[in-house]
């Protein structure tokens, strides 16, 4: 499936990156704020909402890059597909850490493990957005 303009422009894609990260850390400091007002279900039912949250905003444009724009990356250029792989791992990664924190919650409430996870999230987002605009979109001529 070809991907829209937006994902092969440079300041577009940052712009749904930056937005994605800005609403996790939004949502993430949410919960922390409920948890140190000891809004113990309040924050359980904000944590709920944020593994929602990474999976259907940041994981769902994880899958249309890996299901489009990678795919068409590749195809004008086959020197990417080790930094391709590396990018595909990252999202992988997303992916693990929010099944596992679906899981914890279930199984444990909100306890500190889910916020480290939660924190996790968080940084290899980050880390994989830079890479990513570096790597496949700053030589936009591509």
């Amino acid at each position: 499936m070809p991907s829209g303009p937006s994902l092969r422009q440079l300041h577009a894609h940052h712009a749904i990156h930056q937005g994605g990260l800005s609403g996790a850390i939004a949502k993430t400091q949410e919960m922390e704020d409920l948890l140190r007002a000891k809004e113990f279900e309040v924050a359980r039912q904000a944590a709920d909402h944020l593994v929602e949250y990474w999976q259907t905003r940041v994981i769902s444009h994880a899958d249309a890059e890996e299901d489009g724009f990678y795919l068409e990356m590749l195809e004008q250029d086959p020197s990417l597909k080790e930094a391709v792989d590396k990018l595909t791992r990252d999202h992988d990664l997303l992916r693990i850490i929010a099944a596992d924190i679906k899981e914890m919650l279930k199984k444990d409430g909100l306890t500190y493990e889910v916020m480290q996870q939660f924190h996790a999230l968080l940084v290899v987002n980050a880390i994989h957005s830079r890479d990513e605009e570096r790597l496949l979109l700053e030589d936009s001529v591509r």
